[in-house]
């Protein structure tokens, strides 16, 4: 699943405000000559001259602003350039040159149909379109690829995209005993957390905080966030406005350890509950001893880490439960969920401390007992298994009546509430809507309703947010450049009305995600050659009118992906728990094991499978991200993700000529490359091209590659005449046949280079 960073705009200071608080959005905004908040409507499909260009009712829109510039649309790519452009576009994947032949050779009228619902159709599209808390200590959440796997069956089953949104936003209140819809809300808990925060207050208003601002920013392309501070200068939404938006989230709590439903295990918890009985049983005795040390002082225990919180959380948590409020209840919900053993060993310990407030000798023999009876356990770690399993993140509310407050905030401030607000919409988004929450037997009703808003048809942006956002994964640019910012200070529209008929044709198709993504992927407009032109240069020299295809440099996980693939490597499994691969073997003090503030370790996973599953699968902490792919504009994982930064360093061919993983799938794509082509040199370096580039290799680059191997030969038995014969020989190879190893040393090297080229990091 896809996560691209949200950028807030920087308003100023919040003391000043070019609009009164008081004064309604709707009223203090200026009209547009186009607006993402108009109502979507029906376009009429504009008359060209060019009629036999135009392929889908999208390329028409496209056509008409050329012919009003005086330019003509390009040529088509050839057909394995159009494949290899597809493939990774909507897969993440290359094609095979087998895949490409036959494309290549399918002259009847459908052949591009057949392709595009091949694509669509297969597990990869759901992989392209699709774990850890983040703050501080960067714990790991161990339910966060179920959410991850949602995502994937969604686009794969093609789900109604509202229904999506309805499952996102309130699966638990709509759908309560559907476990997939109370999955679905894992979409809320992917806020940064900070486990140890000791005003839980202040933690409850920050997590709304995020989630009122992901909202706005996910399915709304608004950057609402500065509202929270002062009213909004550029787009007209007031502080009043954002606390309501955010009241919808005010009885929100999260349970990250719902059991599975009976029977909806998967083979990998199932494994999971069978290692951890094993592990039960062989440690029961140490850890009932165990317990039963920290039972000594369990209770004195919990009440001074519970008397560590600040004097609003201990208000509510040392007040009898028959007293308390809708907010004492949240706070003492969040209080036990983060409650654990170790702030009972914690407390243990600290009172063998002379100074300690209560500081009790006796304890001392206790804790040596503790630690020794630690030190014991661990030799079970073998058995213990590596994640916890059998449980999933859901959002819940903790009552249907009683529901915390949510104030105005002054200046944002958490310590400075000022009047309280019930829910409601921007009126800039909603006009004057009236939302019907309605409690249901367990929750508020309040997410169901902003869920029924943002999916609804007549909703102003969801739908025009989306069809951009699609737009600007196959052309690199939306038909609004600024894909996360609709409003003011965002870009202005460069085809308004293709941008209203994706959007109503997106609603009007009942919200079919493949069904946009295909009149995308079937239109002369994606279909065009990227070659360079000097009348577009000139008259349109940023290509906003698309009479060239723009070219892209592959997102970082396509990199990957895309090299495992080629390499024969890649294991194509499709969902389950996260991997970790081998990182940097010893290099920059990294190892195999990053150990992270005493929560587990990157422990590299034992299966060797799991090291070459697609990077979607890749475990990543926000802390550290995958230092493979680190260096190519990864998405920031602490934000919501919009698009790609692309960058150009020196860091980036460095890390993949340096790296040893990377030079492990050389060699074994130099290995499938001599099983494919035989021993003949010309036919070895074709097929190569094939695999990365989908065509062969002309004239020049023939010359070009077979002098390489001429020099690179000569420099490795230079080498071996200094007594320094070490070479990386290709792997996998079938027959060993008249094996030279210094010619196959040089053949991984020249795959090496190749692959570290502009024309496999680009898709043209």
């Amino acid at each position: 699943m896809n996560k691209a960073i949200y950028l807030s705009l920087v308003m100023g200071a919040a003391t000043t405000s070019v609009w009164a608080a008081d004064v309604p959005a709707s009223a203090a905004a200026a009209p547009k000559a186009w607006s993402a908040y108009q109502p979507v409507k029906e376009v009429v499909t504009p008359a060209v001259r060019q009629k036999g260009w135009v392929r889908t009712p999208a390329d028409a829109f496209v056509l008409s602003a050329l012919e009003a510039k005086g330019l003509k649309p390009s040529k088509d790519a050839d057909r394995a350039t159009f494949i290899r452009r597809a493939t990774l576009d909507a897969w993440g994947l290359l094609p095979t040159p087998e895949e490409i032949k036959a494309f290549v050779a399918d002259k009847l009228p459908d052949a591009h149909d057949k392709l595009v619902d091949r694509l669509l159709a297969s597990p990869r599209f759901g992989e392209r379109q699709a774990d850890s808390t983040g703050f501080q200590q960067d714990r790991t959440r161990h339910n966060n690829w179920r959410y991850r796997d949602y995502v994937i069956d969604a686009f794969n089953a093609d789900k109604p995209f509202n229904r999506f949104i309805q499952e996102q936003i309130a699966g638990d209140e709509l759908w309560p005993d559907n476990q997939t819809a109370r999955i679905a809300t894992g979409f809320l808990a992917g806020y940064p957390d900070n486990y140890n925060s000791r005003d839980l207050v202040q933690r409850k208003y920050q997590i709304e905080t995020d989630l009122t601002d992901m909202v706005g920013e996910v399915f709304l392309s608004s950057t609402i966030g500065c509202a929270r501070c002062h009213n909004h200068k550029a787009d007209r939404v007031s502080q009043k406005e954002y606390f309501q938006l955010q009241a919808f989230f005010a009885n929100t709590a999260f349970n990250e350890k719902t059991p599975l439903a009976k029977g909806s295990e998967t083979v990998y918890d199932k494994e999971y509950q069978q290692a951890l009985a094993t592990y039960q049983e062989a440690t029961k005795d140490i850890r009932a001893q165990q317990k039963a040390i920290l039972d000594t002082v369990r209770e004195a225990g919990r009440k001074f880490h519970n008397e560590r919180y600040l004097t609003d959380s201990r208000d509510a948590i040392f007040k009898p439960q028959s007293e308390w409020t809708a907010l004492d209840r949240w706070v003492n919900w969040r209080k036990d969920a983060v409650a654990s053993e170790n702030d009972i060993a914690g407390y243990l310990e600290d009172t063998t401390k002379p100074g300690f407030p209560a500081y009790n000798p006796e304890n001392i023999d206790k804790l040596k007992e503790y630690k020794r009876l630690s030190a014991e356990l661990k030799k079970f770690d073998k058995l213990k298994p590596t994640r916890v399993l059998g449980q999933y993140t859901t959002a819940l509310e903790l009552s249907n009546k009683e529901v915390p407050p949510t104030h105005v905030r002054f200046g944002g401030i958490h310590e400075r509430p000022l009047e309280a607000v019930e829910p409601g919409i921007p009126a800039l988004w909603g006009g004057k809507v009236q939302l019907d929450i309605k409690p249901t037997a367990t929750s508020s009703g309040r997410r169901a309703a902003l869920a029924n808003w943002l999916s609804s048809d007549s909703n102003p942006l969801t739908a025009r947010v989306y069809a951009n956002r699609v737009w600007a994964q196959y052309f690199d640019k939306g038909i609004i450049e600024t894909v996360q910012d609709f409003g003011r200070a965002g870009a202005k529209p460069t085809h308004p009305e293709l941008l209203d008929h994706l959007a109503s044709q997106f609603v009007r198709n009942g919200w079919s995600v493949k069904k946009l993504h295909r009149e995308i992927l079937l239109s002369s407009t994606y279909r065009q050659a990227s070659d360079e032109r000097a009348d577009v240069l000139k008259a349109d020299p940023y290509n906003k009118l698309l009479a060239v295809y723009p070219r892209k440099r592959l997102d970082a996980e396509v990199i990957r992906d895309s090299l495992l693939y080629a390499s024969g490597l890649l294991v194509d499994k499709v969902g389950g728990p996260s991997v970790l691969p081998p990182i940097v073997k010893g290099g920059a003090g990294l190892g195999n094991s990053v150990d992270f503030a005493g929560d587990s370790t990157w422990a590299v996973s034992e299966n060797k499978e799991d090291w070459y599953r697609r990077s979607l699968y890749v475990f990543s902490r926000r802390s550290f991200p995958y230092p493979v792919t680190s260096n190519f504009d990864l998405p920031n994982p602490n934000a919501p993700h919009h698009k790609r930064d692309v960058t150009t360093t020196p860091l980036q061919a460095l890390t993949l000529f340096n790296s040893e993983v990377v030079f492990d799938w050389s060699q074994a794509l130099a290995g499938r490359v001599v099983n494919e082509a035989g021993a003949n040199e010309t036919a070895q370096l074709n097929r190569l091209y094939q695999i990365l580039f989908a065509r062969p290799a002309n004239k020049q680059e023939l010359a070009t590659l077979k002098r390489f191997l001429a020099e690179q030969q000569i420099a490795i038995r230079q080498r071996a005449a200094n007594g320094k014969f070490e070479v990386a020989v290709p792997s996998g190879i079938k027959t060993h046949a008249q094996f030279d190893p210094v010619k196959s040393a040089a053949f991984v090297d020249l795959v090496h280079t190749v692959a570290n080229s502009n024309d496999f990091a680009y898709r043209f």
